[in-house]
This record gives structure tokens, sequence and C-alpha cells, in this order.
């Protein structure tokens, strides 16, 4: 490791002490839950080209992302928001957390991945999936659609993400209920559906890393997470098939935003111009398996997996501003309600 490197880790342990960790250069502080292995990759190749900036990143949940900056906001420490689903950046800008930034990119990510008031953009779609372990699973058996999930096979062998701290499981979570809600007038259905995932759950597991060794490890046979996250461990080995669920895949903007009262806001300015840019976008499409959220990107440049995936998933329908909107309510009542208790619900007649 670097002296720079070892500085930069140094100051993430203690961010109030980052003024103080210094090595001349301009420090921005990027609160992500995007994980070392893009974040990274972004780190070199920014301060690469701006040499005068010292990336520095600090690795959570999106919705714990949330928490710091809204506990910060009468002195914001953070200078970017990068990562997490726009549904939590939504909540964020309706409470004054982000401020407005419209970088040169705007226009080329959709209508529907940028916020009112400049607030925040998408800078990839990220797609939750159903991962299995190879070895555990067969592939005649491997699950095809979330309902597979409940089959008796999976009975206390599947491994869910803590849902509180993880914007991938909201988004599932809600996407289950925004359904309910439509079809039926009613979110019964729906809270049903996550009791009998409940009752298949052997673990709600504390963040993705951990998630990803168990499931390696065989202590579950499958779980619900994101395709990016999947693809990085195949790369590396490990033995994990997904599939993407037949009736619908949730959509998630993953986006990026200036936080209000930025310290550093030139630097931090700076990295969301960098990573809605074309050589980003496909550099994270390469080497760390982001779908862009740009879409002037030309089809051949990007790499063959992003194509195959992009032709092969189908978006799941729903309100997803519905499910955005209600986000927090309906997931205090699963916690109060549905956690540890879809047991008790027993086997559908």
């Amino acid at each position: 490791m670097s002296p720079a490197r070892r500085l930069g880790a140094a100051c993430a342990l203690a961010l109030p002490l980052l003024a103080g960790c210094s090595d001349g250069r301009e420090p921005v502080t990027v609160y992500t839950p995007h994980g070392r292995d893009l974040m990274v990759l972004l780190e070199a190749e920014f301060e690469r080209a701006n040499p005068g900036i010292d990336l520095r990143f600090l690795d959570m949940g999106s919705q714990e992302v949330y928490d710091r900056v809204r506990s910060e906001k009468a002195n914001p420490q953070g200078d970017v928001w990068f990562g997490g689903p726009d549904a939590i950046f939504a909540r964020a800008a309706a409470e004054g957390l982000l401020a407005p930034y419209r970088p040169s990119w705007a226009e080329a990510v959709p209508p529907s991945s940028r916020a009112a008031g400049d607030l925040y953009f998408g800078a990839y779609r990220t797609l939750p999936v159903i991962v299995f372990n190879q070895k555990q699973v067969a592939e005649s058996e491997a699950p095809r659609d979330w309902d597979d999930l409940l089959a008796p096979r999976f009975r206390g062998r599947v491994l869910v993400r803590d849902p509180m701290a993880s914007g991938v499981m909201r988004t599932i979570f809600g996407m289950v209920l925004a359904r309910s809600l439509a079809e039926t007038g009613s979110l019964d259905r729906g809270l049903a559906w996550l009791a009998r995932l409940d009752a298949q759950t052997k673990e709600y597991v504390a963040n993705p890393a951990l998630l990803h060794e168990k499931l390696m490890r065989g202590e579950g046979d499958a779980t619900l997470w994101e395709l990016t996250d999947t693809l990085l461990e195949r790369a590396q080995g490990v033995p994990f098939g997904y599939r993407f669920a037949t009736s619908g895949t949730p959509v998630i903007d993953d986006a990026i935003a200036l936080v209000a009262g930025a310290p550093q806001r030139a630097a931090a300015v700076a990295f969301i111009e960098y990573v809605g840019s074309g050589e980003a976008q496909l550099l994270a499409a390469e080497k760390a398996f982001r779908i862009p959220a740009r879409t002037d990107l030309p089809a051949e440049r990007l790499p063959e997996w992003a194509r195959a995936t992009l032709a092969e998933m189908v978006p799941a329908v729903y309100d997803e501003a519905l499910a955005g909107a209600k986000g927090p309510e309906w997931m205090s009542l699963w916690d109060r309600t549905v956690r540890g208790k879809g047991a008790a619900a027993g086997s559908p007649p």
C-alpha cells in the first residue's frame, strides 16, 4: 500500500479528523454503497486526471448513507453521495439534504433519471436478481421467479441482506407491496408473501460481503441480491448462478448527488462530472459490471455481458413512485409485523 493510500485509509477511519489528514491535495469525501471493486478503480482514474484532488470514500449501505447525511445536516462532513436507489435520494432531496448541480452529461441520461431541481441524477442501472450457490442447487432446481424462493426445497435455506439497511432489498419489497396494492386494493397479499419469504429465511445478513461469504460456504442456498456483485464474485471463480425473475426485474436508477453544504464543493463537482463521463461509464461497465445510465453510448462499445443483460432482462411493471414515497412506512410495517414471524403464517393451502 502506498503512503498516500495508507493516509487515505487512516483518514476514513475517523471522518471528523479528515482535515488533519491532508497531504496537500484537496480532499473530497464520498459516501457510497458501491464497494471497493468500483471505488478503487474510479479513485485511481479520477486522481490521475485530477492530481490536485484526494478522493476518499466510506463504504456503507444506501440507507446508512441517508441516515448519516441526515444526522450531519447541521455540520456536513461528506461531499458526494454516490450510489443507491433514486427513491431514497428523493427522500433526501425533500428534506433539504442535497444541493442542486446539473452536470454536463445530464441530457445523456433519460428524464426518469433526472430529479426535479437538478438535485440528483442516475449514474447506473442496478438490477436485482435471484442468486444461488451452484454447488448446492442444480440448474434444474434453480429459482426462475421470485415465487420460486417460496418452494419447500428452500425452507430455511434463503439468506437475505437486512432490508432495513439495503436499498436493493427495499426496492424488491416495495415492488411486492406496490403490486399487491394495485391488484387487490390492499397490502395484505404482499405482506403475506413477505411473511412466507421470512419463513424461508435462515438469516438477515448485516452486509453484502457477509452475505456472499455465507452463500459461498453453503450456509444458505439462495438469495435475492443484485447483478453487479454477483458478476464480480463469478469473475473470481465463486460458484454463483443467477436468474432474472421471469415476472420482471425492478430496475433501480442508481444515483449520484452533491451533499448540501459540501465542505469541498469544487472537488465534489469534479467527481460528479467524472462519474457520468462517457469514459468513466464505459470503464465501470468493462471493469466493474455496471450498466451505464447514459443512453447515448454506442451499443458496440458496451461489453458483451452488458449487451446480453439488456437483451434478456424484462423490467418489472409497478408504481415506482408510490413504492418510493411509501417505502419508509412500508418497511417499518414489515419490520414490526413480519420480520421473524413468518413461520407462524404457515404454508399456503
